[in-house]
Protein backbone atom coordinates (compact mmCIF):
# COMPACT_ATOMS: atom_id res chain seq x y z
CA UNK A 1 0.00 0.00 0.00
CA UNK A 2 1.18 3.78 -0.73
CA UNK A 3 2.49 5.62 1.87
CA UNK A 4 2.13 9.48 1.13
CA UNK A 5 3.35 8.59 -2.49
CA UNK A 6 3.91 11.91 -4.58
CA UNK A 7 0.74 11.65 -6.69
CA UNK A 8 0.64 11.82 -10.35
CA UNK A 9 -1.48 15.10 -12.01
CA UNK A 10 -4.72 14.52 -12.47
CA UNK A 11 -6.11 14.50 -15.54
CA UNK A 12 -6.41 17.66 -17.09
CA UNK A 13 -10.59 17.44 -17.79
CA UNK A 14 -10.97 16.43 -14.15
CA UNK A 15 -12.65 18.74 -11.66
CA UNK A 16 -10.22 19.94 -8.72
CA UNK A 17 -11.80 21.88 -6.05
CA UNK A 18 -11.36 25.52 -5.45
CA UNK A 19 -10.23 25.67 -2.21
CA UNK A 20 -7.15 26.66 -0.15
CA UNK A 21 -6.52 23.24 1.25
CA UNK A 22 -2.61 22.54 1.16
CA UNK A 23 -2.94 19.68 3.28
CA UNK A 24 -5.00 17.51 1.02
CA UNK A 25 -4.99 16.05 -2.77
CA UNK A 26 -8.59 15.94 -4.35
CA UNK A 27 -10.54 16.00 -7.69
CA UNK A 28 -13.31 14.45 -9.38
CA UNK A 29 -12.75 12.38 -12.28
CA UNK A 30 -14.92 12.82 -15.45
CA UNK A 31 -15.28 10.32 -18.72
CA UNK A 32 -11.58 11.40 -19.67
CA UNK A 33 -8.59 9.55 -18.95
CA UNK A 34 -9.57 5.84 -19.15
CA UNK A 35 -9.50 2.30 -21.29
CA UNK A 36 -13.35 1.47 -21.30
CA UNK A 37 -15.61 1.32 -24.36
CA UNK A 38 -14.95 3.40 -27.31
CA UNK A 39 -16.05 2.31 -30.83
CA UNK A 40 -14.07 -0.79 -31.17
CA UNK A 41 -15.66 -1.79 -27.90
CA UNK A 42 -19.16 -4.31 -27.79
CA UNK A 43 -22.28 -2.01 -28.05
CA UNK A 44 -23.63 -2.49 -24.31
CA UNK A 45 -19.92 -1.01 -23.19
CA UNK A 46 -19.84 1.66 -25.77
CA UNK A 47 -21.50 4.04 -23.23
CA UNK A 48 -18.53 3.08 -20.57
CA UNK A 49 -15.87 5.29 -22.57
CA UNK A 50 -13.57 5.43 -20.89
CA UNK A 51 -12.85 6.40 -17.47
CA UNK A 52 -15.66 4.01 -15.58
CA UNK A 53 -14.57 3.34 -12.17
CA UNK A 54 -17.88 1.19 -11.61
CA UNK A 55 -17.60 -3.05 -11.09
CA UNK A 56 -21.54 -3.52 -12.05
CA UNK A 57 -22.41 -2.04 -14.70
CA UNK A 58 -21.15 -4.42 -17.48
CA UNK A 59 -17.39 -3.58 -18.36
CA UNK A 60 -14.49 -5.23 -18.66
CA UNK A 61 -12.73 -5.81 -15.25
CA UNK A 62 -9.67 -5.47 -16.36
CA UNK A 63 -10.29 -1.95 -17.73
CA UNK A 64 -12.16 -1.18 -14.27
CA UNK A 65 -8.87 -2.80 -12.58
CA UNK A 66 -6.64 -0.32 -15.24
CA UNK A 67 -9.23 2.77 -14.80
CA UNK A 68 -8.74 2.84 -10.57
CA UNK A 69 -4.82 2.28 -11.01
CA UNK A 70 -5.19 5.66 -12.88
CA UNK A 71 -7.00 7.21 -10.01
CA UNK A 72 -4.84 5.94 -7.36
CA UNK A 73 -1.31 7.47 -9.16
CA UNK A 74 -3.45 10.82 -8.82
CA UNK A 75 -4.50 10.82 -5.92
CA UNK A 76 -1.14 9.51 -4.71
CA UNK A 77 -2.94 6.97 -2.00
CA UNK A 78 -4.77 3.89 -1.88
CA UNK A 79 -8.52 4.88 -2.80
CA UNK A 80 -11.24 3.14 -0.95
CA UNK A 81 -14.06 2.45 -2.96
CA UNK A 82 -17.49 2.24 -1.05
CA UNK A 83 -20.19 -0.05 -1.09
CA UNK A 84 -22.67 2.74 -1.21
CA UNK A 85 -26.57 1.98 -0.27
CA UNK A 86 -28.45 5.44 -0.53
CA UNK A 87 -27.85 5.48 3.25
CA UNK A 88 -25.71 7.60 5.93
CA UNK A 89 -23.56 5.21 7.35
CA UNK A 90 -19.66 6.73 7.43
CA UNK A 91 -16.78 4.41 7.45
CA UNK A 92 -13.50 5.50 9.06
CA UNK A 93 -10.74 3.58 7.03
CA UNK A 94 -8.52 1.66 8.06
CA UNK A 95 -5.60 -0.17 7.17
CA UNK A 96 -7.85 -3.56 6.09
CA UNK A 97 -10.44 -1.69 4.34
CA UNK A 98 -7.24 -1.14 1.61
CA UNK A 99 -6.02 -5.12 1.47
CA UNK A 100 -6.85 -7.29 -1.99
CA UNK A 101 -10.66 -9.05 -1.46
CA UNK A 102 -11.76 -6.37 1.52
CA UNK A 103 -15.15 -6.67 2.19
CA UNK A 104 -16.00 -3.51 4.22
CA UNK A 105 -19.63 -2.90 5.17
CA UNK A 106 -21.87 -0.60 3.46
CA UNK A 107 -21.70 2.75 3.74
CA UNK A 108 -22.46 5.90 1.81
CA UNK A 109 -19.56 8.10 3.37
CA UNK A 110 -15.95 7.52 4.77
CA UNK A 111 -13.27 9.42 6.82
CA UNK A 112 -9.71 9.19 6.50
CA UNK A 113 -7.06 10.41 9.28
CA UNK A 114 -3.88 8.64 7.28
CA UNK A 115 -2.47 9.96 4.29
CA UNK A 116 -1.61 6.62 2.93
CA UNK A 117 -5.84 5.72 2.75
CA UNK A 118 -7.78 7.94 0.32
CA UNK A 119 -11.88 8.79 0.29
CA UNK A 120 -13.42 7.76 -2.65
CA UNK A 121 -17.22 7.87 -3.68
CA UNK A 122 -18.74 7.08 -6.66
CA UNK A 123 -21.51 8.66 -8.62
CA UNK A 124 -23.40 9.28 -11.82
CA UNK A 125 -26.45 11.71 -11.10
CA UNK A 126 -26.35 11.75 -7.16
CA UNK A 127 -23.87 14.79 -6.07
CA UNK A 128 -20.16 14.16 -3.83
CA UNK A 129 -19.22 16.12 -1.15
CA UNK A 130 -15.57 16.03 -0.07
CA UNK A 131 -14.70 17.47 3.22
CA UNK A 132 -11.09 18.88 4.67
CA UNK A 133 -10.21 19.50 8.07
CA UNK A 134 -7.04 20.03 10.37
CA UNK A 135 -5.57 16.17 10.45
CA UNK A 136 -8.46 14.82 8.30
CA UNK A 137 -10.70 14.40 5.08
CA UNK A 138 -14.04 12.88 3.88
CA UNK A 139 -16.13 12.20 1.33
CA UNK A 140 -19.88 11.40 0.96
CA UNK A 141 -22.43 10.53 -1.17
CA UNK A 142 -25.30 12.51 -1.45
CA UNK A 143 -28.35 11.37 -3.25
CA UNK A 144 -31.47 13.04 -2.64
CA UNK A 145 -32.30 9.66 -0.46
CA UNK A 146 -28.90 9.80 1.44
CA UNK A 147 -29.02 13.73 1.56
CA UNK A 148 -32.20 14.09 3.35
CA UNK A 149 -31.38 11.39 6.04
CA UNK A 150 -28.26 13.21 7.71
CA UNK A 151 -25.43 11.61 5.35
CA UNK A 152 -23.87 15.16 5.36
CA UNK A 153 -24.50 15.96 8.91
CA UNK A 154 -22.98 11.85 10.03
CA UNK A 155 -19.76 12.59 7.76
CA UNK A 156 -18.51 16.14 9.33
CA UNK A 157 -19.53 14.47 13.07
CA UNK A 158 -17.51 11.62 12.11
CA UNK A 159 -14.79 13.89 11.35
CA UNK A 160 -14.94 16.25 14.20
CA UNK A 161 -14.97 12.88 16.48
CA UNK A 162 -12.10 11.62 14.86
CA UNK A 163 -10.00 14.93 14.78
CA UNK A 164 -11.13 16.98 17.65
CA UNK A 165 -11.97 19.89 15.27
CA UNK A 166 -14.66 21.59 15.00
CA UNK A 167 -17.42 23.01 11.94
CA UNK A 168 -16.23 25.98 11.05
CA UNK A 169 -12.72 24.72 10.66
CA UNK A 170 -14.15 22.07 7.88
CA UNK A 171 -14.39 23.10 4.11
CA UNK A 172 -16.48 20.83 2.28
CA UNK A 173 -16.71 21.43 -2.07
CA UNK A 174 -19.31 20.08 -4.05
CA UNK A 175 -18.97 17.91 -6.85
CA UNK A 176 -20.51 17.41 -10.40
CA UNK A 177 -24.48 16.54 -9.66
CA UNK A 178 -27.82 16.88 -11.76
CA UNK A 179 -28.39 19.98 -12.04
CA UNK A 180 -31.82 22.01 -10.97
CA UNK A 181 -33.11 22.41 -14.13
CA UNK A 182 -33.03 18.48 -14.93
CA UNK A 183 -33.80 16.95 -11.63
CA UNK A 184 -37.45 16.40 -11.85
CA UNK A 185 -38.51 14.74 -8.84
CA UNK A 186 -42.13 13.96 -7.12
CA UNK A 187 -44.33 14.84 -3.98
CA UNK A 188 -41.85 11.77 -2.05
CA UNK A 189 -39.00 13.99 -2.23
CA UNK A 190 -40.31 16.89 -1.00
CA UNK A 191 -41.70 14.95 1.69
CA UNK A 192 -38.32 13.72 2.47
CA UNK A 193 -36.96 17.02 3.27
CA UNK A 194 -39.88 18.29 5.28
CA UNK A 195 -41.47 20.43 2.99
CA UNK A 196 -45.11 20.58 2.12
CA UNK A 197 -45.98 19.08 -1.46
CA UNK A 198 -48.84 21.69 -1.60
CA UNK A 199 -47.02 24.59 -1.10
CA UNK A 200 -45.33 25.17 -4.30
CA UNK A 201 -43.03 28.03 -3.61
CA UNK A 202 -40.08 26.15 -2.62
CA UNK A 203 -36.93 27.68 -3.82
CA UNK A 204 -34.67 24.77 -3.81
CA UNK A 205 -37.92 22.27 -4.80
CA UNK A 206 -39.31 24.46 -7.26
CA UNK A 207 -43.27 23.34 -8.44
CA UNK A 208 -43.06 22.46 -12.40
CA UNK A 209 -45.92 20.22 -13.80
CA UNK A 210 -44.80 17.74 -16.73
CA UNK A 211 -45.88 17.25 -19.92
CA UNK A 212 -49.37 15.68 -19.23
CA UNK A 213 -49.72 18.26 -16.62
CA UNK A 214 -48.63 16.13 -13.20
CA UNK A 215 -47.37 17.70 -10.59
CA UNK A 216 -43.24 17.79 -10.67
CA UNK A 217 -40.84 19.20 -9.00
CA UNK A 218 -37.32 20.43 -10.06
CA UNK A 219 -34.68 19.71 -6.74
CA UNK A 220 -31.52 21.52 -6.39
CA UNK A 221 -29.41 19.00 -4.72
CA UNK A 222 -26.77 21.93 -4.60
CA UNK A 223 -28.97 24.23 -2.82
CA UNK A 224 -30.09 21.60 -0.54
CA UNK A 225 -26.69 20.21 0.28
CA UNK A 226 -25.28 23.79 1.36
CA UNK A 227 -28.54 24.45 3.34
CA UNK A 228 -27.52 21.27 5.49
CA UNK A 229 -24.08 22.39 5.32
CA UNK A 230 -24.54 26.03 6.30
CA UNK A 231 -26.95 24.72 9.36
CA UNK A 232 -24.30 22.61 10.83
CA UNK A 233 -21.73 25.34 11.27
CA UNK A 234 -20.06 25.07 7.81
CA UNK A 235 -18.99 28.61 6.24
CA UNK A 236 -16.66 27.36 3.42
CA UNK A 237 -18.42 25.79 0.97
CA UNK A 238 -17.78 26.11 -2.79
CA UNK A 239 -18.24 23.60 -5.96
CA UNK A 240 -21.37 23.08 -7.61
CA UNK A 241 -22.94 24.52 -10.77
CA UNK A 242 -22.67 21.33 -12.81
CA UNK A 243 -25.33 19.25 -14.76
CA UNK A 244 -24.19 15.76 -15.04
CA UNK A 245 -27.21 14.97 -17.29
CA UNK A 246 -26.75 17.64 -19.48
CA UNK A 247 -23.06 16.87 -20.36
CA UNK A 248 -23.31 13.47 -21.40
CA UNK A 249 -19.70 13.77 -23.54
CA UNK A 250 -17.82 14.92 -19.66
CA UNK A 251 -19.99 13.18 -17.34
CA UNK A 252 -21.54 9.77 -16.69
CA UNK A 253 -25.18 10.45 -15.90
CA UNK A 254 -27.78 7.35 -14.41
CA UNK A 255 -30.59 9.01 -15.73
CA UNK A 256 -28.93 9.70 -19.60
CA UNK A 257 -29.34 6.05 -20.09
CA UNK A 258 -33.07 6.79 -21.00
CA UNK A 259 -31.70 8.89 -24.23
CA UNK A 260 -29.41 6.70 -25.68
CA UNK A 261 -30.15 3.17 -24.60
CA UNK A 262 -26.59 2.89 -23.53
CA UNK A 263 -25.48 1.56 -19.33
CA UNK A 264 -23.74 4.63 -17.77
CA UNK A 265 -20.12 4.71 -15.73
CA UNK A 266 -19.64 5.84 -12.83
CA UNK A 267 -17.27 8.86 -11.81
CA UNK A 268 -15.36 9.06 -8.53
CA UNK A 269 -14.72 12.17 -6.18
CA UNK A 270 -11.53 11.27 -4.05
CA UNK A 271 -9.43 13.08 -1.65
CA UNK A 272 -6.61 12.27 1.03
CA UNK A 273 -4.12 13.96 3.32
CA UNK A 274 -0.80 14.86 2.12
Amino acid sequence: MRNDAPAAAPHPDWLVPDWDAPQVQAFMTTRAGGVSGGFDAPAEQRGLASLNLGRSVGDDPAHVVENRRRVAAAIGGEPVFLKQVHGTTVLRLRAEHALPGADPEPADAAISTDPALACAVMVADCLPVLFAGPGVVGAAHAGWRGLAAGVLEQTVAAMREAAGCDGASIRAWLGACIGPAQFEVGADVLEAFGAEPLHRDQPLLRFQPNAQGEPRWRADLYGLARRRLEAIGLHAISGGGWCTLSEPSRFFSFRHERVDGLRSGRMAAVIRLR
